[in-house]
């Protein structure tokens, strides 16, 4: 009686065979050996096979074909040389098949340069020459029956000797032959039709078709022609060229490193096809590979769904993918297609969260066999399933378990409305894109989670909101790289002045790191503190130069400090390495202000940095920004300001976000990314301002009350509202001049029926409100009585010094300023 085991390996035979047989007529030959290779894959448990094809000269066995992992995993070459030891070449001569294991694997002489030598090695002499090298990693190696399938696939798999009259009746049509030592192209009609040019126009040089690719095709397409970058066997891969038309062209092209020899140069050979008129088969390998380029490249879990969706969903017919990640005993998915809830099960809807939904596992027991056991299954239409997955599939529903760093990563789910056959060539594509699909979604999840992390770090650095100006409108962006997980140095701020003036600050520390990060948190705190202090623009840029060296790293600093004063529309700009500010103007008009700077902070100790003036009008538009918006290694700085400065003369100031957003639709985004837009409007009522330097005489307070009346009543105020402010400038002089030494100045400001009153001298000490008085003191109420009449009053450093003020509201009208 044949056991169930003999059983099922018997039906694994049969079905390599049946599939070995189906007639495929539409293919080339190259395209047939890559079909019949995959077979074992499915039937033999291989990782990756291979065909190695002796030369014409027949000195050396090279790589016609290979499917499957990177055969560089398991130590496979491009080329044997015939007169060499290796298990291809002993294969080869004594016409018998190798099988060896770990142990006879470690004796080989490559066995040092292998990763890891736990895995087995099937060598089979072909019967026309060559032979096919397959590697597993199954425990106990090839058994009898994988065997027997590697012989049939080994029969398929023949390739012709090259010069061989089946080899040349086999020659495809749009072929090409590539000298790679003077870059002489041989091309037939064929191929010279697919490009659009005549054979009269084509001077036979690689370069003539290269320039007809689309650029971002090219650096791709060149490392297949230039022989410094391509390795001795097969490359393909798809790639555009530009119609006289304009439109874009689909090509594929599949090619051969031939080595020449002695003193001969190597050739590139091979064929180029129209993409669009191939037949789309699902187990195309350019489709796998394309999937694993997509992926490399993923940089968060839904990059990586969506490059699974886009991979299988149109080869396979799909009707729904889902792509769910595996936490604990929850399914979560990250990507549905199609989004909508009412295309997904009734369990799927009850358990929805926000945009996407979180599936139990326990509510699907097949879902969770499968995941158990770690390899795709598939159910036909009809199938006994639990309402959670026969609604996703009711056609036939397939489930790839995706492993990584042996563990579930997640699952991908992938069903069909009507009945739906599941071929060999799907299930060799669904097994490749499994295991790329796993390892993406784990890179992909430490990358969203780091991601996470770095973003709330530099937000943390960031102010959380911009303040509110008056006259002026302030907006600002940042957008970190995406090209790795380092924290950024690049910062903004905007710091409200007195006297209606506000700094807009912008900078870049170098590097990519916690220490640029801790560095620019630094700087954003130190420029704000000095101007916060009343220092004038360089000033303030050289106390944060200072600092910066004193701090001894090797890091420096660029920045762009704007000092605005919003009554008067001027502004005074103090750089230190970073590149000018780009003003818009009211009419249209852009200007990229033409300003010397300072050395980048961090650099010179004793270091100028000289103040430009700046005009501005009303609604004209101040822009402030980083090098990763006008710099790359494609565009050079002055480009990059010139096109910033084209965008903003399209642009409409009125919608001041709507104008960042836009100007950063281009950014590179190899760097981070920090812009600060300001549009200046004025004051809809300018204040009325009058200074007075007190003199320390005996008469100093009755002089300082005479010059606010006199001041006072000049801007309209009339007698019994002065009495209140008389007595706050009497106490805030006598203050001043009792308890500090140096000058003493008194600042009176009047704006919309509010008088400002305030006294700055050379003293750091803040006045301190007394906590209680007795009768018997002599001192200690001016504080209790500036307090009493005042609204608000406070005190501010100015320039080593301090400035103590106080608001007072004035009823009546008829003054105020204008």
């Amino acid at each position: 009686m044949v056991s169930e085991g003999a059983a099922e390996r018997g039906k694994r035979t049969l079905r390599a065979e049946l599939a070995l047989k189906t007639p495929t007529p539409d293919l080339d030959p190259r395209e047939r050996q890559r079909r019949v290779l995959e077979q074992a894959l499915v039937f033999a448990g291989a990782s990756v096979v291979a065909v190695y094809s002796p030369t014409e000269s027949g000195d050396e066995l090279y790589l016609s074909e290979s499917a499957g992992v990177p055969r560089t995993l398991y130590g496979l070459r491009d080329s044997y040389v015939l007169t060499g030891g290796s298990p291809a070449v002993d294969a080869y001569r004594s016409g018998r098949p190798l099988w060896l294991g770990p142990a006879e694997i470690a004796r080989c002489a490559d066995a040092r340069r292998l990763p890891s030598q736990d895995f087995w090695l099937a060598v089979l002499p072909l019967p026309d020459g060559g032979c096919l090298v397959a590697a597993g990693e199954r425990p106990g190696g090839f058994d009898e029956e994988d065997r027997e399938c590697l012989g049939l696939i080994a029969e398929a798999a023949v390739v012709p000797v090259p010069g061989s009259p089946r080899a040349t009746a086999a020659r495809p049509t749009s072929s090409f032959d590539l000298a790679m030592d003077t870059g002489h192209l041989e091309v037939d009609g064929e191929m010279l039709e697919l490009f659009g040019l005549d054979a009269a126009e084509f001077d036979g040089k690689v370069e003539s078709l290269l320039s007809m690719t689309v650029p971002e095709d090219l650096p791709t397409l060149m490392s297949v022609v230039e022989a410094d970058h391509m390795s001795i066997g097969d490359r393909e891969l798809e790639f555009r060229i530009l119609q006289p038309s304009g439109e874009p062209k689909w090509l594929r092209l599949r090619g051969r490193l031939v080595p020449g020899g002695e003193g001969r140069p190597a050739h590139l050979v091979g064929t180029v096809a129209d993409a669009s008129k191939l037949r789309s088969g699902v187990s195309d390998v350019a489709r796998v590979q394309r999937l694993a380029s997509t992926l490399a490249i993923a940089g968060t879990v839904r990059d990586v769904g969506r490059a699974v969706v886009a991979a299988l969903r149109v080869p396979l017919r799909a009707d729904r993918i889902a792509l769910a990640e595996l936490e604990g005993d929850r399914l979560v998915v990250t990507l549905l297609d199609p989004p909508e809830p009412d295309a997904w099960p009734e369990v799927w809807r009850s358990e929805w969260r926000s945009e996407w939904p979180d599936a139990p596992v326990r509510a699907m027991p097949t879902l969770e066999a499968a995941l158990i056991e770690g390899r795709p299954a598939v159910w036909p239409a009809g199938a006994p399933l639990e309402p959670a997955l026969a609604d996703v599939g009711p056609g036939g529903l397939a489930i790839l378990p995706l492993p990584a760093g042996g563990r579930m990563a997640g699952a991908c789910l992938i069903g069909w409305d009507d009945p739906h056959e599941f071929g060999t060539d799907e299930r060799a594509l669904l097994t490749a894109s499994a295991g790329l699909a796993g390892q993406a979604l784990t890179r992909a999840r430490a990358f969203d989670a780091e991601h996470e992390l770095v973003g709330m770090l530099q937000r943390s650095l960031l102010p959380r909101r911009l303040p509110r100006i008056p006259g002026a409108v302030a907006v600002a962006r940042y957008l970190p790289t995406t090209a790795g997980l380092e924290v950024g140095g690049d910062w903004y701020d905007v710091i409200p002045l007195p006297d209606n003036h506000v700094a807009l600050v912008i900078g870049d520390v170098q590097g990519h790191n916690a220490q640029a990060a801790t560095l620019m948190g630094q700087m954003r705190t130190a420029l704000r503190a000095y101007a916060i202090e009343g220092h004038p623009p360089d000033v303030v840029v050289q106390h944060a130069n200072r600092l910066l060296m004193d701090l001894e790293t090797d890091l420096f600093v660029t920045c762009c400090y704007v000092d605005v004063d919003l009554e008067e529309g001027t502004a005074w700009c103090v750089r230190a390495g970073h590149h000018p500010p780009v003003l818009r103007h009211p009419d249209g008009t852009t200007e990229v202000t033409v300003s010397e700077g300072g050395p980048p902070l961090g650099v010179v100790t004793q270091a100028d940095f000289p103040m430009i003036p700046l005009r501005l009008q009303r609604g004209t538009v101040l822009a402030l920004t980083t090098d990763g918006l006008v710099e790359s290694a494609e565009v050079d700085i002055e480009d990059g300001l010139n096109r910033l400065a084209g965008e903003l003369t399209a642009s409409d100031p009125a919608h001041l976000g709507v104008v960042a957003d836009g100007l950063l639709t281009g950014a590179n985004r190899s760097d981070d990314v920090a812009l600060l837009l300001m549009r200046y409007d004025g004051l809809a009522t300018r204040p009325l301002r009058e200074s007075w330097t007190v003199w320390r005489v005996p008469e100093a307070v009755r002089h300082a009350r005479r010059f606010t009346r006199r001041t006072l009543r000049a801007w309209g105020v009339p007698d019994d509202s002065m009495d209140g402010a008389l007595l706050v400038v009497s106490e805030l002089v006598t203050n001043a001049l009792v308890h500090t030494d140096g000058q003493v100045r008194l600042d009176i400001t009047l704006i919309n029926h509010r008088l400002r009153i305030s006294v700055a001298d050379t003293s750091p000490r803040t006045p301190v409100k007394p906590t209680s008085i007795g009768w018997e003191a002599t001192g200690g109420r001016g504080i209790l009585l500036v307090e009493a009449m005042s609204a608000t009053w406070g005190t501010v450093p100015v320039s080593g010094g301090k400035q103590v003020w106080s608001e007072i509201p004035l009823d009546g009208g008829g003054y105020g300023g204008g």
